[in-house]
């Protein structure tokens, strides 16, 4: 099994990372605008990006201000039972963020190119945090 894993640091609070990543309004401005989101445990979130398919994601846990997690029960096969972490963590002002998606059966390319747009992710939330605005999938140019 292989894991993704990034750490991002962003200089808000941890109640303003976990509401963006809770919530229609943060995660349309972070990672697609094409989203049906609750933060209810046992509520499967679905996100579209632009005809390319549907991903769904089980929420299995929240503890607020602290930790998500989410368990991808339909998408690419790759990810299909892959589990998406974020640990939340507050000190002096910042918060910081570690990322996982776990339990890939394989490295391979979509792998690869997967780790390289959860970087992207962790950096659009943290530009949404900070100034307002992410680069969530509609808006990207690459």
């Amino acid at each position: 099994m292989a894991n993704i894993e990034h750490l991002q640091t962003v200089n808000v609070p941890a109640s303003k990372v976990y509401e963006a990543l809770t919530t229609v309004k943060g995660l349309s401005e972070i990672w697609t605008n094409e989203l049906i989101v609750n933060d209810q445990i046992g509520f499967t979130n679905e996100f579209r990006f632009g005809g390319k398919g549907l991903t769904k994601m089980r929420v299995d846990e929240l503890v607020t201000d602290k930790k998500i997690l989410w368990q991808c029960v339909d998408s690419d096969p790759e990810w299909i039972g892959t589990t998406i972490s974020f640990d939340i963590e507050e000190k002096n002002g910042k918060t910081s963020i570690i990322f996982r998606q776990m339990n890939w059966e394989e490295v391979t390319a979509f792998y690869r190119v997967c780790n390289y747009n959860w970087a992207i992710f962790l950096y659009s939330l943290k530009q949404y945090c900070e100034e307002g605005e992410g680069l969530p999938y509609h808006k990207r140019k690459f």
